[in-house]
């Protein structure tokens, strides 16, 4: 991160302080009365009465943007101390991990900043949205350390208040789905930084884009991308992001046979008729075909073909969109609709079991989810000779307040009855929140579904609408601009 940033974040920091104006209170109430309506008083306590800009606010929405810069603020400092890390790592996995975590750490920055910017039009949804995804990007980094076996050094060097004190922010906000959503499309259906050139260009029907990441040099790259959708001039570019390793040096977190990942710097990415494939096979685990990080993306009548296929977070909508995959396939902890979309299980490794969904919601006020709507979930070509050798399950807590539901949805017959897996033993099952509402099929049935106390039967339409696209991304304030048809309710 650049000196001017930091200054910036700073100075805003100071100065936004005195922008609040300063109320009295009762003298019961303190600033230690306010910590302790969080779910992590003591950090709270702690920061706030050693910087004597606090003040006791009378709002609940001051304290919660004093909360904000406080996180802010202890973001900025943990991101620099895990830039001065690098020298300490002992190996070339520790350092990839290392690397990863000093972006993640300058996107939760970024997230933050923008939370309290006064020149962002930031509703309580676009603040819960950018808020889960900060706190989804220190979980990731953990989790790559953790993934790749290195955890025992680097990683507690990193050990910081930050998450509690992100949690804390959300804690403090609103966690419903219903807030309008600042435009951000103009007329024609792209972002308002695409130029009319290439506007142009998208909407030709001669345009043909293809990039191949091939390890053997049949495609254009050897090695896996990343997409970044820009402002202003090119509307993307790619980027060669590493190496593919020799074969003694064990897998990367993704696989390199190819990942297209397209990050979150500006909302507003679209994709359509575009195939995202990763070929390197079930026995190389998590083999991703798209990473997306960008809030409100859209992607209409795309493939997603590869094994451990779709990851995402912040807002996300995919509509009439293939997807295939074995283990895990559609995670991440993003708030995502997909709507008359085609899901396709594939043969996974022997002794393996099929998970279409893999949720990572880690907070109970994160507003992050999937659900899947008016969709159909298949048995791909290759696992249909071979059906009763593998069950298959709709999903799996990967984190402990996972949260998906199937609405509408035809499952054919490889959906197994119980419907959804254990991740590790009793893990989450109180704590998750799985539903299924009017589905369809040979395995709609839910005599014989999981009795766990997060698993319901979703019989009202009420709570199925908590997870439509108006309600969940409040949709219809963004999508209606892009022309990409949608079902706004059940």
């Amino acid at each position: 991160m650049s000196m001017d940033f930091k200054f910036f974040a700073f100075f805003f920091i100071s100065f936004s302080s005195f922008l609040l104006p300063a109320v009295s209170n009762p003298p019961s109430v303190d600033i230690n009365w306010w910590c302790n309506q969080t779910p992590y008083p003591e950090p709270c306590k702690h920061f706030m009465s050693r910087d004597p800009r606090r003040f006791v606010p009378k709002h609940k929405s001051d304290f919660r943007k004093m909360a904000v810069q406080l996180a802010l603020e202890r973001a900025i400092r943990a991101g620099d101390n895990t830039k001065s890390l690098g020298h300490k790592c002992r190996n070339e996995r520790e350092k990839a991990a290392w690397a990863d975590c000093v972006k993640l750490y300058e996107n939760t920055i970024e997230q933050l900043n923008k939370t309290i910017d006064p020149n962002t039009k930031c509703s309580d949804f676009d603040a819960q949205t950018w808020l889960s995804t900060a706190l989804t990007n220190l979980e990731t980094c953990r989790t790559g350390f953790a993934e790749l076996g290195v955890s025992d050094f680097v990683l507690p060097l990193m050990s910081n208040n930050v998450s509690k004190l992100i949690c804390n922010t959300l804690a403090l906000g609103s966690n419903e789905t219903t807030h309008e959503t600042s435009a951000y499309y103009k007329d024609g259906g792209f972002p308002t930084w695409v130029s009319s050139g290439d506007r142009r260009l998208l909407q030709s029907s001669s345009a043909r884009p293809n990039l191949v990441v091939a390890q053997d040099g049949s495609g254009n790259y050897r090695r896996r991308l990343l997409l970044t959708w820009l402002r202003g001039g090119a509307a993307a570019a790619a980027e060669v992001l590493e190496e593919v390793p020799p074969p003694s040096i064990p897998p990367p977190l993704v696989s390199p046979s190819a990942l297209l990942h397209h990050r979150g710097d500006w909302r507003g990415f679209i994709a359509r008729g575009v195939t995202f494939r990763n070929t390197a096979g079930p026995q190389n685990h998590q083999a991703v075909a798209l990473r997306s990080g960008s809030d409100l993306s859209v992607f209409y009548r795309c493939g997603f073909e590869g094994y451990h296929t779709l990851t995402s977070t912040q807002r996300q909508f995919y509509k009439e969109c293939y997807v295939y995959g074995t283990v895990d396939f559609i995670f991440g902890n993003a708030a995502v609709v997909l709507q008359n979309c085609m899901i396709y299980a594939r043969r996974p490794m022997d002794q393996q079991k099929n998970t279409i969904t893999a949720q990572g919601r880690t907070d109970p006020n994160q507003n992050t989810g999937i659900s899947i709507h008016d969709s159909r979930v298949m048995a791909a070509a290759d696992l249909v000779p071979v059906l009763g050798s593998f069950r298959t399950f709709l999903g799996r807590p990967w984190k402990e307040y996972s949260r998906t539901v199937f609405m509408q949805t035809y499952l054919d017959s490889l959906v197994d009855p119980a419907g959804w897996l254990e991740w590790d033993g009793n893990f989450a099952l109180n704590t998750l929140y799985y539903g299924e509402y009017r589905n369809m099929g040979p395995s709609s049935s839910t005599s014989r579904r999981v009795r766990w106390r997060g698993y319901r039967v979703i019989t009202s339409a009420a709570e199925a609408g908590r997870f439509t696209v108006a309600n969940f991304i409040a949709g219809q304030s963004w999508l209606p601009a892009t022309g990409v048809p949608f079902t706004a309710g059940l």
